[in-house]
């Protein structure tokens, strides 16, 4: 493999300037980046990682840890997010290093050990909890990382983070079905140990309140676990306890679908008898029939600031950033 001062010399300029070519080549004139770059073509040079960052703390591998679901589940949208963050990643020169890990401080060796080996240089978290270990670790070792998604019940954030306006979404969900006359609209939730389901719920209720309809807690069933089958007992508890309701905000695509599998069981019509609303848009909203409205996560738009934030050593913009998720209006809820 070629070195950096045989670059140099079959471009007839010096180590710096290579360096700069790699590194800042906004600092050489055109006509000199063209001709180191042909060098560095030629030779089929590749620069050592691990010195390079180490020389100037940049972040070119990231280490991400790929989420465990219960029961095995497969989460589409997670998976939507991978796609998104490693197209992003690669986009700017860099790439992700996905790996496994145990919840809580169990997983934290397998952290260390990334560093530690120099496989990684820095890290996006997700799948966040209260008093996560990760963060305190992180920042005592000045090792880079930003979160997808808040730490509820905390009152600071412990790092730079990247998230959906939970709340905002579920309220504009209300909003569409209200403007398409609906008047009593019930929420399927999961339980209320989750900080997520309690942002995402409180956008409903305000959003009622705001509208005049009611949003008491008989109206919103808290589900024991994100499966079809939850949000079909769910809705079937909710229509028994209360047969007026006429639309019902999701909490997830998985919840939804349970839901419209109980109007149908009991021949109601989603969309005309029932509205119904998802979250997160995933692959099976579009399938189903009728087609399921849902609110859309900008998973582009959130890797692309994930990886803004982690790779840039002095950010002048703001390092936490909620983004707006946009309503996908589909047959469940707006019949054409």
């Amino acid at each position: 493999m070629a070195t950096l001062k045989q670059v140099a010399a079959h471009a007839e300029v010096s180590v710096q300037t290579v360096s700069n070519a790699l590194n800042a080549p906004h600092r050489l004139r055109p006509d000199t980046l063209q001709r180191v770059t042909r060098s560095i073509e030629l030779l089929n040079y590749r620069p050592n990682r691990n010195a390079r960052s180490l020389r100037t703390s940049a972040v070119e591998l990231i280490g991400y840890c790929v989420p465990s679901w219960p029961h095995g589940q497969v989460h589409l949208v997670m998976d939507q997010f991978l796609h998104a963050l490693c197209t992003s990643a690669e986009s700017s020169g860099r790439h992700i290093l996905l790996f496994t890990a145990p919840v809580g401080v169990e997983g934290m060796p397998v952290y260390e050990d990334l560093h530690a080996r120099r496989l990684v240089d820095g890290f996006v978290l997700s799948q966040t909890e209260t008093h996560d270990p990760r963060h305190a670790w992180l920042k005592e070792q000045q090792i880079p990382f930003v979160s997808f998604g808040r730490v509820w019940e905390e009152s600071t954030q412990p790092g730079p983070w990247v998230d959906v306006d939970g709340a905002g979404g579920c309220a504009t969900a209300v909003q569409h079905l209200y403007d398409t006359g609906r008047r009593r609209i019930g929420f399927l939730s999961w339980p209320q140990t989750s900080g997520l389901a309690e942002n995402r719920l409180s956008g409903w209720r305000a959003r009622c309140g705001e509208l005049g309809l009611p949003n008491h807690d008989e109206l919103a069933v808290r589900c024991r676990a994100d499966t079809i089958d939850e949000g079909a007992r769910s809705t079937a508890e909710l229509l028994d306890a209360d047969p007026a309701i006429d639309a019902i905000v999701a909490i997830s695509d998985i919840l939804a679908l349970g839901a419209l599998r109980e109007l149908g069981r009991r021949g109601l019509v989603a969309g005309v008898d029932v509205a119904v609303t998802g979250f997160d848009d995933s692959p099976l909203a579009s399938v189903v029939s009728p087609a399921l409205t849902s609110i859309r996560q900008p998973m582009d738009e959130i890797a692309g600031e994930l990886i803004d934030i982690l790779t840039t050593p002095d950010p002048k913009g703001p390092t936490e950033r909620l983004l707006q998720p946009e309503l996908v209006v589909r047959g469940s809820s707006a019949p054409g």
